[in-house]
């Protein structure tokens, strides 16, 4: 299909500008999941408390930016907290 008028020329540039942007912060929100994901499983409690502020920080601006929406946001953030707390050991 030929974008013919100059207004579609320009929606159809902002589109790809912000599917561009939201691929990006989808991109390092899923990357820094995974890496709290990764020090879970392999039991590593420290590396697992030191990236999970930035695997919320990362979630906070993909929901701000309009990517994912806030529940999705918020769903994410509550299993990987819940997850890193539950691999602290338990003072008697």
């Amino acid at each position: 299909m030929a974008l013919r008028h100059k207004s579609a020329i320009k929606q159809h540039r902002q589109s790809l500008s912000r599917q561009a942007t939201n691929q990006r912060n989808k991109s390092l929100m899923k990357t820094y999941i995974k890496k709290v994901r990764q020090a879970l499983a392999s039991g590593d409690q420290e590396a697992a408390l030191e990236l999970l502020p930035k695997a919320i920080k990362a979630i906070d601006k993909t929901v701000a930016k309009g990517a994912i929406h806030q529940n999705t946001g918020s769903r994410h953030k509550s299993r990987l907290s819940k997850q890193v707390t539950a691999l602290k050991p338990k003072v008697s």
